[in-house]
């Protein structure tokens, strides 16, 4: 029975640390996504909503809108920095006042210590991937509504023009159709050009006047049909009224296999547009980045979170003012990373799911190792 009691007390102590070490962190971790909002909208946002006011005379009301519409995207930046300035100042000061030393000398670990802030950023990070994923895109499409129509007062495109359409089979390139005109409601085509490649020659040409989607298939009207020899003469074969194309698209495919924001789409979306790439030929490498960075960027939460931590046990300044400065190197060295490693992806020199991990590996590496120096200083 005395065994029994001695656990529950330790048990009980020891969820009491936890809520200690989360409570200091609550107040650094608000701080952060105050002034790491208020950096990023003086930064950029700030400029934009004046010269909106200043030039074009926008109401304070369409202002207010847009600040709420842009501050979830502004989010998902703020709250890993808020995460990392959370750990650092909290444990600095913990490291300030002797409190890691008597926790160690009590017999906890560094990692028993920072176990609960492990806990509290990955919830944080379900919650920044929930926010990326559902919110964003949802501002981001509101954001561009009110930017095209209100304060450009653009009308609604009625027409797609000039849209590339490839088909690729086994990496070799099989037809090429250019479109010069479609209409986004009905997916009527104007000026359609087909053009047949075998063994990566281009073999005959087609060209129509229109197209029209019917009964689920695509048929060409008023055209004609050109052979292409192996010396590149070309021939006219016959001229046609109507003929069927093989498209294994509809209208509302190809209008958005070419015209789509990457920003408004959610993972879901980003799939499908993906797969209507693949059908049509265009590289979807950028999409693919995309993707994988919904995914690696708010688990820098964690991350982050444990380097600050790391950072902060050892003896140093523990004043928000320095922490807020070191988090802020910190976070440029991270973006730099980030950015470099996203450019290689777009362009193909790193497959996009390393790209988009090797910022969240590296510091990862860094804070498991600093946690490990900070077990021994224990």
């Amino acid at each position: 029975m005395r065994n029994y009691c001695s656990r529950t007390i330790d048990f009980l102590k020891i969820k009491s640390l936890d809520k200690f070490i989360l409570n200091e962190l609550m107040g650094p971790f608000l701080f952060g996504i105050m002034s790491f909002t208020i950096i990023l909208i003086a930064g950029s946002l700030l400029f934009q909503i004046a010269d909106l006011v200043i030039q074009r005379g926008v109401s304070v009301w369409i202002v207010i809108r847009l600040f709420i519409y842009y501050l979830p995207k502004l989010m998902t930046y703020t709250i890993p920095m808020s995460c990392l300035l959370a750990t650092l100042t909290g444990f600095g000061k913990l490291s300030a006042n002797s409190e890691l030393i008597a926790l160690k000398a009590a017999g906890l670990s560094f990692s028993r210590i920072v176990k609960p802030v492990i806990i509290a950023t990955f919830f944080i990070s379900v919650a920044a991937f929930f926010i990326n994923e559902t919110i964003v895109p949802l501002t981001e499409k509101a954001a561009s509504n009110i930017m095209v129509y209100e304060v450009f007062k653009q009308s609604p495109p009625l027409f797609h023009e000039k849209v590339f359409l490839k088909e690729e089979s086994n990496g070799a390139l099989k037809r090429v159709i250019y479109i010069n005109k479609m209409e986004i409601r009905n997916g009527d085509m104007s000026q359609v050009v087909v053009q047949e490649f075998e063994d990566g020659r281009l073999t005959s040409i087609n060209s129509a006047k229109s197209a029209k989607w019917i009964n689920g298939s695509w048929w060409l009207n008023k055209g004609n049909v050109f052979e292409v020899n192996k010396d590149g003469e070309v021939n006219l074969l016959f001229k046609f009224d109507k003929q069927k194309i093989t498209l294994d698209m509809n209208p509302d495919e190809i209008a958005k296999a070419s015209s789509h924001n990457p920003e408004q789409m959610t993972m879901r979306e980003l799939l499908a547009t993906i797969k209507l790439n693949e059908k049509s030929g265009i590289s979807s490498a950028k999409l693919w980045m995309i993707f994988h960075l919904r995914i690696s960027v708010p688990w820098a939460c964690m991350v982050l979170a444990l380097v600050g931590a790391a950072l902060g046990s050892r003896p140093q300044r523990s004043s928000s003012s320095f922490g807020l400065g070191l988090s802020v190197i910190i976070v440029f060295v991270y973006y730099v990373i980030l950015s470099l490693t996203q450019s290689l992806g777009d362009a193909g020199y790193l497959p996009s799911y390393i790209a988009a991990w090797t910022a969240n590996v590296i510091f990862l590496i860094i804070g498991l190792l600093m946690c490990k120096n900070a077990n021994k200083l224990g």
